[in-house]
């Protein structure tokens, strides 16, 4: 006997409105905004599973008729093995690295396509060394200043010259009472 499992992936029923598809679904799994927010997060949700074929029918027709897309998947499929194929056996063609060089022997077919290339060998440094390089002392650019000179001292250098002060109030006229 056969076990089945309910998808859903976020997609609608063509000719569904997406807001109808969300309140439907709202209601029929008496659920709010944010787990229905979930529902539509474009990835791959097992709704149900372990169903027989029956209760697996009930839920595609409730779901289609709310205008969600599931799948509904066999849990008893045989699962494809995929062997890998060994890795080549190394030639007597294969050329050495060269001191300091990396030489790469291939684990499967994909990395035996990365088999010629050159890359350097870079080795593990100590604990504690430093493997920044060291920085460049900064100099001072080099400016040429020779058009430029001083004026002696207490000339005028064309500041704004303040404006003269005010004439002082009239206070005669005021006179303080016992």
């Amino acid at each position: 006997m056969s076990r089945y499992e309910i998808v859903f992936s976020g997609q609608t029923l063509p000719g569904s409105d997406l807001e109808t598809v969300k309140a439907n679904l709202a209601k029929l799994f008496q659920a709010d905004a944010q787990r229905i927010a979930l529902l539509f997060s474009g990835r791959r949700l097992v709704l149900k599973n372990n169903l027989d074929e029956a209760a697996a029918g009930k839920y595609r027709t409730a779901l289609e008729r709310a205008g969600a897309r599931i799948e509904v998947v066999d849990m008893d499929a045989p699962v494809e093995e995929i062997e890998l194929a060994p890795p080549p056996a190394p030639s007597e063609e294969t050329v050495p690295a060269a001191p300091g060089r990396l030489k790469v022997a291939p684990r499967d077919e994909y990395m035996a396509a990365f088999a010629d290339v050159d890359a350097p060998d870079f080795g593990l440094a100590p604990v504690g060394a430093d493997l920044q390089d060291a920085k460049a002392e900064p100099r001072a650019p080099q400016v040429d200043l020779s058009q430029f000179n001083l004026a002696p001292v207490g000339s005028d250098m064309g500041q704004a010259r303040p404006a003269p002060a005010a004439p002082a109030p009239d206070t005669s006229h005021l006179k303080l009472a016992d």
